[in-house]
């Protein structure tokens, strides 16, 4: 049979392979660098692809959108847990309130403004630290001036109380300050600087705004904006602490009520950052904040109706529904949240509160100083370009679809990771973008390694399975650089077989029946090799050329050889009646195994190369096949294989032998399955003391020895007729016990 070569693969493009190298030479590491070189740029194409489908899917609105709802996701996930808040209260005109005014008193919406007066009462008389009404009074009551009037004394019997004011670009009455209102605004360090610094269409000033009447603002010590803008979808995320109306810097309602209980407060401005005493909060480009936002159920909540019932009984000597001391030395907030009331807000802790909650949330992160800060949008898009690179590339780097899968588990989630990460840090990293970006190149890269790299594994795959075992070729497709002219030296476990007299058996045959013959010989034992790991060198006619311990590393590659061998044996012994069926003889299959050091790797010319070995341990291998011959054997193996196969197998030292080309001798042995051995145990042990006897040069018992056990046993015979010959012709000189080899 025809000797097969393999013809090398041209990667995309037709590139040749790289030139020859000497064993462990430089050819096998060019290869390997410039097989990286591609991959990483094929990663680098597929994460800019991938950037430049989230650019595109941003045009759509959709990345916005998706960032949003993620936002929201994180906030509730990752409120803060723990007890309330002890610092802020809330005081709501619920429907509960409302529907025990109509009940109980006859009240009418609007409420007189004499009744917010009662509860600024019962704040004062619980010793609340600072009040602030998210109520616009911005038309004088119904009920009268004495009605404006009576909210106002009680504003001035609290003292700390701040009132809203409403800052608009299109919606208010005034266009200046007015002088018959509170002027105590904020006095905030760098403003200028800091707005010549901002896009006009985003910085915090307002044109117009809306005052309370001076009849109910004559009541408070400060009046704070309550103006906040959604974000495009309705949902209020960052908040305003500041607005700037007809020069003045005017406080949030939330700030407001810091600045009654920390007068003098010092607070400036500069880049992105808004000082407030100790406290630096981070700003966005229109001067926003973004609160820590924790779940409703930290703001403990009062019923406007428990909190009015509550002072009146007090006034009278009786039980209050509500301990005073549930708001002493509290910031106390006080707002809408019954549906007509109109003053609900969605956030992104809850699907509908009440406006004055968001104030709230403000107000608890001014306390303790928990504002996250906002990436830049460059930084956001740095970030996704590194990830998706990043990402591309090690999918691109990964050979083998247990590695890709690897990949691809380990960056398809990492922006969410990076994002839970940065908002527990207290950074707003964004998601959708990075998470699009990702995704987009991983995908563009999965499919442009599918499509250059698919051929190259698939001809792989067709090449070499008939060759090289399952394994061996996936060590190839993770490594194609290992196809590059050169070789390495490597510890081999080496095997030679050939079929007994088959030139004899093949002059009978047909060449259809020759070949029928062949192949479903030579296959059944590349199965059995192939099985246990072996690679194929070539075949020669009937002859199997094989080796174990490379291109993967097998550290038990002696013990596999030998198992093959012996597999190999058995099955042929199986076959045997059909192989006679076939040609009309037995077939027998002699075997020689050698371990040592040969060189392994890919030889030949640029266009046409095999995988095989070359070294004095591959020769000596050939030998023992050759060497069954002279002792009438069909598996023969150096001391060497022995060595290294260890215990698994049993084994009978069968001479010393020289082989032609080789001065030095060597000791050969057959291997047997433990079994067999166990049950020879007898005729082995004498066959071993007849050895003794001849390389001793005892040749007369020696002959004894054998003779006896010829009937049986072919090496035995063949050891009778050697002592006849050195009895009749004794050897000249020292006698070593070595069999001289005269033929291949």
């Amino acid at each position: 049979m025809q000797k097969h070569s393999i013809t090398p693969y041209r990667g995309p493009g037709g590139d040749d392979p790289p030139r020859q190298g000497g064993p462990g030479g430089a050819a096998p590491l060019l290869a390997a660098g410039g097989v990286l070189r591609k991959r990483l740029l094929y990663g680098l194409a597929a994460g800019l692809a991938g950037l430049v489908v989230a650019w595109l899917l941003s045009l759509t609105g959709i990345v916005i959108s998706f960032e949003a709802r993620t936002f929201d996701w994180r906030a509730r996930l990752m409120a803060p847990e723990g007890p309330p808040s002890d610092a802020v209260r809330l005081i709501l005109l619920d429907q509960g309130s409302l529907d025990w005014g109509a009940r109980e008193n006859g009240l009418s919406w609007p409420w007189p403004r004499e009744v917010y007066g009662v509860i600024l009462d019962f704040c004062r008389r619980a010793g609340a630290k600072a009040v602030a009404f998210d109520v616009l009074y911005t038309e004088p009551s119904t009920y009268g001036v004495a009605d404006d009037a009576a909210l106002a004394e009680a504003g001035k019997r609290l003292g700390n109380f701040a009132l809203p004011v409403f800052l608009g670009r299109e919606s208010g009455q005034s266009g200046s300050w007015p002088g018959d209102v509170p002027a105590d605004t904020l006095p905030l360090k760098g403003l200028e600087s800091w707005l010549a610094g901002v896009d006009p269409a985003e910085a915090p000033v307002f044109p117009k705004a809306a005052f309370p009447v001076p009849e109910v603002a004559a009541g408070a010590r400060i009046l704070g904006n309550v103006s906040q803008e959604p974000e495009f979808d309705g949902v209020y995320r960052k908040v305003g602490l500041f607005g700037v109306f007809d020069g003045k810097a005017v406080p949030s309602l939330s700030l407001a009520a810091r600045m009654l209980a920390e007068p003098g407060m010092a607070a400036s401005i500069a880049g992105q950052s808004l000082s407030l005493g100790p406290v630096t909060v981070p700003l966005d480009d229109a001067g926003r904040c973004i609160p820590r936002w924790r779940k409703s159920s930290d703001f403990p909540a009062l019923s406007a109706a428990a909190v009015i019932q509550s002072e009146l009984a007090l006034r009278e000597g009786g039980e209050p529904v509500i301990d005073p001391a549930t708001l002493r030395g509290r910031y106390v907030l006080f707002g809408f949240s019954a549906p007509g009331l109109l003053d609900l807000r969605p956030s992104p802790v809850a699907g509908v509160t009440s406006g004055v909650e968001i104030h709230a949330q403000a107000l608890q992160s001014m306390l303790t100083g928990d504002f996250l800060r906002v990436v830049p949008h460059w930084a956001g898009w740095w970030l996704a370009g590194a990830l998706a690179v990043a990402g591309a590339a090690l999918v691109s780097l990964s050979s083998g679809a247990a590695a890709m899968t690897a990949a691809i588990v380990v960056f398809a989630p990492l922006p969410l990771a990076l994002a839970l990460g940065g908002y527990a840090l207290g950074w707003w990293l964004p998601l959708a973008l990075p998470e699009a970006a990702v995704a987009a190149a991983l995908v563009v890269a999965v499919v442009a390694s599918y499509a250059t790299e698919g051929r190259q594994k698939r001809f792989i795959k067709s090449a070499f399975k008939q060759y090289l075992s399952p394994d061996v070729i996936e060590a190839l497709i993770a490594h194609p650089e290992r196809m590059a002219l050169g070789g390495e030296l490597r510890e081999l476990t080496i095997f030679f077989s050939d079929l007994q007299g088959f030139t004899t058996i093949s002059e009978g045959l047909s060449p259809q029946a020759l070949t029928a013959l062949l192949n479903k010989y030579l296959t059944a034992m590349t199965d059995i090799i192939l099985e246990e790991g072996g690679t194929v060198d070539k075949y020669e006619g009937d002859a199997i050329i094989a080796f174990w311990n490379a291109p993967l590393d097998q550290p038990d590659h002696a013990a596999r050889a030998v198992r093959a061998a012996l597999r190999c044996q058995d099955r042929l012994a199986e076959l045997r009646p059909d192989f006679r069926e076939l040609s009309g003889h037995d077939l027998f299959m002699r075997v020689g195994l050698n371990t040592g050091q040969a060189v392994v790797g890919n030889m030949g010319s640029d266009s046409r190369f095999d995988y095989t070995m070359l070294g004095d341990a591959v020769n000596l291998a050939s030998r023992l096949e050759g060497v069954n011959k002279q002792f009438g054997t069909y598996t023969m193996m150096s001391a060497a294989t022995r060595e290294a196969a260890g215990e698994a197998f049993a084994a009978r030292r069968i001479a010393l032998v020289e082989v032609v080309g080789r001065a030095e001798a060597v000791t050969v042995c057959e291997p047997l399955w433990p079994r067999a051995a166990e049950e020879g145990r007898e005729a082995l042990d004498a066959f071993a003391a007849a050895l003794e006897a001849f390389i001793a040069g005892d040749f007369p018992a020696a002959r004894e020895g054998f003779s006896a056990l010829a009937p049986n046993d072919a090496a035995a015979a063949s050891y009778v007729e050697r002592c006849r010959r050195l009895i009749a012709d004794p050897p000249s000189g020292e006698w070593t016990g070595v069999c001289k080899m005269t033929s291949k």
